[in-house]
Parts: C-alpha cells; sequence; structure tokens
C-alpha cells in the first residue's frame, strides 16, 4: 500500500473519447513528491493524452484529479499552473523572437506603480531563475539564438516562476546532444531537492534507468502496473509493461509471391538543418520487391515520416542518396517528379495534407492524377465522375454519391478516399504513413484487405505504423528505425514484439 503522504498528484479512473475512441480508460495514477515518475508504454498508449488532462490542456474528460488530497479541475493549462503542474510539451512552446526574459513573463508581466512594464525586475528575477537551474545565460538573448537544450532551460525556468509543485516532461531528450541531456539530468536531480516532482515520458529505455525512481506502465489506454524497484529492474522488465498483451489479429495475411525488385534505395540521408542533430535519417539502404508489403517500425523521433517524405521528393534540398525504380536511376525533386515516376504517398495527417475536406470525393479524387480527367485542355466531369465512381465500389466507400464532401465522411472512409487519390495515378510504389490511425476496427480490417490485395496485383507497398500487432500481421519483412539509422530487419518468422522494440530502443 502506497504511503498517501507521498503521493503529491493522483488520477482516478480517468477516461478520455475523442469521438467514438476511447483513448484512456479508466486510468489511476500516483505521482510521488519529489521523485522521477516515468511513464511508459507504447505510441498509442495513452502517455500524451494523459499528461495533458493533467496540465488542464483537456479539460472534457471522466474521472477524478487530487492534488495533495484536495480534488481538482483545470479549465486550461493556466489554471493547472497556478495550482502548480506545469507541462514541457516535445515541441517546446516559446517565441522565437522574443528574449528569455520576455518568454518568461508572457502573459505574467511586472508592473510598476505606474503600470509601466518594469523590465529591471523581470530582467532580475529571469537570472535568478536561470541560476537556480545553473544556467549562465543572458536574459536578453533571443530564443532563435538557443540551441534546443537550452530553451528547454528556458521551460523549466517558466515552470519555476510559478513554484511548479510537478514538472511534466514530455520526450524532452528527443532533439537534444548527449551533453545537453546530462545537463537536463542534473536539473532534474537539482530540482528532486527541491521536493519538485517530476512526470517523465521517453521511448528511450536506457536514459530512464539513470533518472527514474519509479516506473508506470500504460498500455491501450490503461495502467497495467508499476515498478518501485527500479534499481531490481531491466529493460525487459519494462519491455515487457510496455507490450506484456496477447497478440489477437482477426486480419491474416495471404501469401503472395513476390516479383523482381521495384524500388531500391541507397545511403539516402536527410540533413537536419539549424539543429546540432546532423541528421535527420542518415544512410538507409533497402530493396523492395513487387508484391511485398515492408512494413517500418519506430518510436517517436526515429525519422519513419521523414524517410517516405524524403523518397517522395519533398527535401531534396537537403537530402542525398541514389533512388531506383524498376533497375533505373531517378532523380525525384518534387511530388511531380514522384508521381511521373510511379509513386504515390499516403500522408499521415489525411484531414490535413491527404484531402481539401470541402471538396468533393470525385475532386479529391482526381486531383494527383487530373491529365487523366482533361479532354482538349478542359477538366471533363464525366471523365472525372467515372474515375471516382470506380474507386468507390472498387474500395467500398460508403457515400450517397460521389458528389459528398469529404468532411461529411465517416475516418475510414476519408482514408479510402485518400488511398483512391493515388491509386488513380496507377503508381508502382504506394507509401503508407499511419494508414488506420483514428479509424475502427472494422475499417481497420478493412484496410489490410486492401493492402494485401493490393500487393496480389504486383504494387510494392511500404507501411509506416506506430502499432506493433498492426505492423507484424500486414508486412512481408519489417525494418526498424532508431536514432535516424536502421536498427534492425525482421521477416514473419524471426519477428516478435519484444525484438522489434530491442531494436527500436537501440
Amino acid at each position: 500500500m502506497e504511503n498517501q503522504r507521498n503521493i503529491l498528484l493522483e488520477a482516478k479512473n480517468i477516461t478520455k473519447r475523442f469521438g467514438g475512441v476511447t483513448a484512456l480508460d479508466s486510468v489511476n495514477l500516483n505521482v510521488h513528491t519529489g521523485k522521477v515518475n516515468v511513464i511508459v508504454g507504447e505510441n498509442g498508449a495513452g502517455k500524451s493524452t494523459l499528461m495533458k488532462i493533467l496540465s488542464g490542456v483537456y479539460p472534457d474528460y471522466e474521472g477524478q484529479l487530487f492534488l495533495n488530497g484536495e480534488e481538482v479541475s483545470f479549465g486550461n493549462p493556466k489554471d493547472a499552473m497556478k495550482k502548480g503542474i506545469a507541462i514541457m510539451h516535445q515541441e517546446l512552446n516559446l517565441i522565437p523572437y522574443l528574449s528569455i526574459t520576455e518568454n518568461i513573463f508572457l502573459g505574467r508581466e511586472i508592473h510598476n506603480t505606474f503600470g509601466i512594464l518594469d523590465s529591471k525586475e523581470m530582467l532580475k528575477q529571469t537570472k535568478s531563475l536561470l541560476e537556480r537551474l545553473d544556467c549562465h545565460l543572458n536574459p536578453k538573448t533571443l530564443i532563435s539564438d538557443l540551441r534546443v537544450g537550452e530553451q528547454q532551460l528556458v521551460e523549466i525556468a517558466k515552470a519555476l516562476l510559478e513554484e511548479a509543485k510537478v514538472v511534466i516532461m514530455d520526450e524532452p531528450t528527443s532533439a537534444i546532444s548527449d551533453s545537453e541531456v546530462e545537463s537536463l539530468f542534473r536539473i532534474i536531480d537539482s530540482l528532486k531537492k527541491q521536493n519538485v516532482s517530476i512526470l517523465y515520458i521517453s521511448h528511450k529505455l536506457d536514459e530512464l534507468f539513470l533518472i527514474a525512481d519509479r516506473f508506470i506502465g500504460l498500455r491501450d489506454g490503461k495502467t497495467v502496473g508499476t515498478i518501485e524497484n527500479v534499481e531490481g529492474a531491466t529493460k525487459d522488465d519494462l519491455i515487457r509493461l510496455m507490450v506484456g498483451r496477447d497478440i489477437k489479429n482477426k486480419y491474416e495475411k495471404d501469401v503472395v509471391k513476390l516479383g523482381d525488385d521495384v524500388l531500391s534505395v541507397e545511403n539516402i540521408s536527410l540533413r537536419n538543418v539549424g539543429s546540432k542533430l546532423k541528421y535527420i535519417i542518415k544512410d538507409i539502404n533497402f530493396t523492395l520487391k513487387k508484391g511485398e508489403v515492408l512494413g517500418i517500425f519506430g518510436l517517436m523521433g526515429a525519422g519513419r515520416t521523414e524517410l517516405l517524405e524524403t523518397i517522395f521528393g519533398l527535401h531534396s534540398k537537403v537530402m542525398s542518396g541514389r533512388i531506383v525504380i524498376d533497375n533505373k536511376e531517378v532523380k525525384i525533386k518534387s511530388v511531380a517528379d514522384a508521381i511521373k515516376n510511379g509513386l504515390g504517398l499516403v500522408p499521415e495527417d489525411r484531414k490535413e495534407d491527404g484531402l481539401v475536406l470541402q471538396m468533393e470525393i470525385s475532386k479529391n479524387t482526381s486531383m494527383a492524377s487530373i491529365s487523366g480527367v482533361v479532354k482538349n485542355g478542359f477538366l471533363n466531369h464525366k471523365l472525372e465522375t467515372e474515375l471516382s465512381k470506380k474507386y468507390i465500389e472498387a474500395l467500398k466507400i460508403k457515400t450517397p454519391s460521389e458528389k459528398q464532401l469529404a468532411k461529411n465522411l465517416s475516418g475510414g472512409n476519408q482514408q479510402k478516399v485518400v488511398l483512391a487519390k493515388w491509386l488513380a495515378t496507377k503508381p508502382k510504389v504506394l507509401f503508407l504513413d499511419e494508414p488506420t490511425r483514428g479509424i475502427d476496427v472494422k475499417a481497420k480490417n478493412e484496410i489490410y484487405h486492401l493492402i494485401n490485395n493490393l500487393a496480389k496485383e504486383g504494387l510494392g507497398i511500404v507501411v509506416v505504423s506506430s502499432e506493433l500487432p498492426e505492423i507484424m500481421a500486414i508486412s512481408d519483412r519489417i525494418l526498424v528505425l532508431s536514432n535516424s539509422k536502421i536498427s534492425g530487419e525482421f521477416n514473419q518468422e524471426n519477428a516478435s514484439e519484444e525484438n522489434i522494440m530491442q531494436a527500436a530502443t537501440l
């Protein structure tokens, strides 16, 4: 039984739904005073959703929060901050063209008795906060002139200004150097000594043992256990806490006879402009055969999406390497080049990057293959309608007609329209980035069968997914990315959740 005096923040039966999807299901969490409380779980386990509830980003949820034994609720992050709960998002929330002082005091400026900004006092307090963090930056320095690690210190200083009792750190080391990680850990140790509680999320399992006082496991939106004896825990213990479930997939992949190589990439690298981490992806090599489904797995920040985008020509000015399609080297400098050479890309965010929501299904379908529905220099509405009807039938898109606006479709049917758009280009290789994110189980299985049928037709398919059971079910072969490089390769015989997660955390 946990000593109640050690519990600073407590979440009881927290449930959060987004439409029909349950992101958190009766989650219970205790945050111990002056400890580093580490949350572990796969992508999609609900970690960030829970942190956003604790910090007031999501005020609408079921369940209760208690701070020092008193029930609390937050309408927004400012309410949470007033109670002493601060969050450092992975994407730092700073304004680059304001100074350190201006960022720290933004929205809580100090005025003198005449109502004029007291710049001198704000500079003084900023300097004191930075010294408390053993940081010797000039308070007048612009955020844009700071390294990412230094910007993180500013975020922590913002939290300390409000006398934060709990500081939530979501993937704080994903974009900083080893020396900056060491500096961050020293600061965390200093905060512990000041009795500040840390809630810490990271996929880098090795580093967690350097700072964790306890581990809390989240899996499929539920709390699944804690490890209080950190000294006796191993990396394998953490992985079991993260993925220790029975694998149950209704979908079973058909065996497809593979053809010749359709795509080969050699030494593909993507430079990280303006960062001390020089590469987002580095020296990636792989081949893809006709009819093959190649899965790509990696934890947050591993470079999965960037790899697809780089091959597709979205980062041509900062990429290097060779791309070979059907045994012929090609230069892909733009999306138009990618389409011309037989590539299609279903993006991770269908609403932002895959569809024009205010447009009809027919126009979304023809968007990437517009030349096929143009006659004598004009858009031919009959051809466009025939094209969209063909894919509505082939992909079983549920809609009253091809004139339906994309925004009025369910998530699964929207995803099918994005697929239709790219299949209409008659690609040789189809990239699918998180193709089943945010859609229900039935729609997922329909997408899986579509992928299998396309492979049978000889298409080469590359699938990025954050869901391990999914990537294992649909792939002939799996590549794992970690720290910008390929860290493992598995086929259906030797792939297991534990093996893949081990490679993803190297």
